[in-house]
């Protein structure tokens, strides 16, 4: 049983954004200006499976994944609460990612998920994982 009344829930929920998380995508994106990293599109219109970042030249679509919602074996921890809810979600969200990196792969593209907390705790180690798909220092 949810301790938070359904509507306090719904409100909840609604707050959070797809797009534009500030802890993954839009740090992300920061980075990768400031370490001077082109080529690439946020968010770009009809892309399967809504990659964060795509590198058309490169063939490289890149996710920055939150913990919890991508099922980090690391850092997501179940609710105690409705867990007949949650654990299927957040297995479905793991296979939709396999399926669009299956996606990707069979069209020759190269898939790259960085999670939250990579971006948190080691930005470096993750633009350097970029910039080594990329071929670029």
């Amino acid at each position: 049983m949810d301790k938070v009344a359904k509507e306090q829930r719904s409100r909840n929920m609604s707050a959070i954004r797809s797009q534009g998380n500030l802890t993954t995508e839009t740090e992300f994106a920061k980075l990768l200006r400031n370490h001077r990293i082109t080529g690439w599109h946020r968010h770009q219109k009809g892309a399967h499976g809504s990659p964060d970042f795509l590198f058309p030249k490169a063939k490289l679509a890149a996710f920055t994944d939150g913990c919890f919602w991508h099922g980090c074996s690391k850092h997501c921890i179940m609710p105690k609460s409705n867990k007949k809810y949650w654990a299927p979600k957040i297995a479905r969200n793991k296979a939709r990612d396999r399926a669009v990196n299956a996606y990707y792969r069979a069209k020759g593209w190269r898939v790259i998920r960085i999670w939250e907390h990579e971006i948190k705790k080691s930005p470096e180690r993750a633009i350097r994982k970029l910039q080594a798909i990329l071929g670029v220092v």
